[in-house]
């Protein structure tokens, strides 16, 4: 173990112990905030600190196991021997769990999503596979104590879905489904399949984390540039005298404004500040409309059964995710929403990546 992380362990232990202290304090449990602030703070840290006890406590049985290894008893040493070895497997596991338990996390892990699901090549059975998904995402989100509502639906004429989208809301959801987009194929014998032949068809699926809505956008002083003119009129005595229209030219976005409807500047200046934020909030509006479909894009892949993440094979009840060479036959429990036995594995060479990149592994 490097210094570094050694002295994070240390900070973070020390962090625990004051956080202790602090949640017993009358003034703390009288502020609801900071009491619900800390509390959230300490109980991410129990299982850090947990592991890093039971790290300390591995380390001493091994320097024990190590000291047991010069008994002049042979029995003895063979028993060190295997107490050794026993601890170190068991000190190595608990150093990679503490090392995924100090990755960064990714800020976007607790988002709500969009789980859109549609039909690709296949036909029919692709749509009536569309609705067997559905179904199984919808126990995973049940077993999870998750909320989902259908945001929009389309039945294709066989059943199931030609596409079907839905809103999941709850604890850390994007975190736990965000490797399911992609092309889902999936291999059986249809129904309407007279000769038993078995046909592959595919889906896509995309998980789209759920952005807060853009209802104002700031704007800084140093972004604006303002000009003052004369507003023009037809003559007479209610000609404006002053320089009372305004033009704003948003430098960032090149946006230009320009009021000169009411006689008083600061009235023309409030006018045209609010038709900036408009034009700047739909601006907003459109670049994350664009976005979000480009990145469904990304996710989605072609909808091809050869452009696949995840294959169903019903014939032999077995699931292979292509991205890790996983395969379990274990498809009717998986159907059921028991999407653990692939999302874990996806989510531990996920953390494996990180702390390969970190020089951590």
């Amino acid at each position: 173990m490097n210094e570094k992380f050694l002295n994070k362990l240390d900070n973070l232990t020390d962090r625990f112990h004051e956080l202790e202290v602090l949640l017993g304090q009358p003034e703390i449990i009288n502020n609801q905030n900071e009491f619900k602030q800390y509390s959230v703070e300490y109980y991410n840290l129990q299982p850090i600190i947990h592991n890093s006890d039971k790290l300390k406590s591995l380390e001493t049985d091994i320097a024990a196991a190590k000291n047991m290894l010069e008994d002049t008893d042979l029995s003895m040493r063979e028993l060190a021997q295997e107490e050794l070895k026993s601890c170190q497997l068991a000190h190595n596991k608990v150093l990679k769990e503490l090392h995924i338990l100090l990755l960064p996390k990714d800020p976007d892990d607790s988002c709500n999503v969009f789980l859109e699901i549609r039909a690709g090549t296949g036909g029919d059975e692709a749509g009536i596979f569309v609705g067997d998904l559905f179904r199984m995402y919808v126990k995973y989100v049940e077993k999870q104590n998750w909320e989902l509502e259908i945001v929009n639906s389309n039945p294709s004429e066989q059943g199931g879905y030609k596409e079907i989208i839905a809103r999941i809301s709850g604890k850390n959801v994007y975190a736990s489904i965000k490797f399911e987009s992609g092309a889902h194929r999936v291999q059986r014998v249809p129904e309407t399949e007279s000769q038993g032949r078995i046909h592959t068809s595919a889906c896509t699926v995309a998980v789209l984390k759920e952005v807060q809505q853009v209802d104002q956008i700031e704007i800084s002083s140093d972004d604006l540039k303002i000009d003052t003119f004369r507003a023009s009129g037809a003559g007479g005595q209610h000609v404006n005298k002053t320089d009372s229209a305004i033009r704003i030219t948003h430098l960032p976005s090149g946006i230009v404004v320009e009021c000169q409807d009411d006689r008083s500047q600061h009235k023309n200046r409030s006018k045209a500040m609010a038709l900036l934020q408009s034009k700047l909030l739909t601006q907003e509006q459109e670049r994350q409309k664009s976005k979000e479909a480009e990145t469904r894009k990304k996710l989605v892949g072609s909808g091809d059964r050869a452009d696949r993440i995840r294959t169903y094979n019903f014939p032999q009840g077995r699931v292979t995710d292509h991205r890790i060479n996983l395969t379990i036959y274990k498809l009717s429990e998986v159907m059921e929403g028991m999407l653990e036995y692939i999302i874990d594995p996806l989510m531990r060479e996920h953390h494996l990546d990180q702390l390969s990149t970190m020089g951590l592994e």
